[in-house]
């Protein structure tokens, strides 16, 4: 194997569960809030590329704080009766790579209760660590203190880790930590996601078989 630990992202890189139950969940949310919203699915992944996802709701879809709140427990409540899949051929890429001696984390902007859920509900191996929203915001991602302590935790070098992300935040984390990065691009055609990543990631897997390949 070309590594030793994957740091991977949660949603849209493990399950597909921003098309499945995060956008329908914020379309719910807007509905009883605002009777409704322009937003689609695209423009919804691509705010969560930039400006990332607290932009996204204070800036862009214009928020105040009391607004926030709320949108953080219906969403909380919405996605503990919604339980995302996890991709085709993620399960036996997981599988074997423990099998054969790798380690992986996860380091997400979901809760870490919903993460190991989803694990759980989709046969997944269980993460060695895992991070989720509720890490201090000075310290979550796309800040790169979580990948400095799986570094710390499982005495590793920078270079003997690959962060898998769908989105900017975990690129820029990836690059303040100084550690290799892999585009996650199976979650759909997102022409300016794509760009994005294209232009700035050392590798962009547009499936799981493909990242397979680099990996193992």
């Amino acid at each position: 194997m070309h590594y030793k630990c994957l740091i991977l992202d949660h949603d849209d890189t493990v399950v597909d569960s921003t098309a499945t139950v995060h956008y329908p969940a914020f379309k719910a949310f807007m509905e009883q809030l605002r009777g409704g919203t322009d937003i689609s699915l695209e423009d919804y992944f691509t705010f969560n590329l930039h400006p990332g996802v607290l932009p996204f709701f204070q800036n862009i879809v214009g928020l105040n704080e009391e607004e926030m709140r709320q949108e953080e427990a219906f969403w909380r409540e919405y996605v503990s009766h919604h339980t995302p899949r996890a991709y085709p051929g993620m399960g036996e890429l997981l599988w074997r790579w423990k099998k054969e001696g790798g380690r992986f984390c996860v380091i997400s902007h979901s809760f870490s209760d919903y993460i190991r859920r989803d694990y759980a509900f989709n046969r997944l191996p269980e993460p060695d660590m895992v991070f989720g929203w509720e890490v201090d915001k000075a310290r979550r991602k796309p800040q790169p203190h979580c990948v400095w302590a799986i570094l710390k935790e499982l005495g590793l070098e920078k270079e003997e880790v690959l962060v898998l992300d769908d989105l900017k935040p975990g690129y820029d984390m990836a690059m303040a930590a100084g550690v290799p990065f892999a585009a996650a691009a199976w979650a759909g055609d997102y022409p300016l996601v794509e760009a994005f990543m294209r232009e700035h990631c050392r590798y962009y897997c547009k499936t799981v078989e493909e990242f397979r390949r680099l990996i193992m």
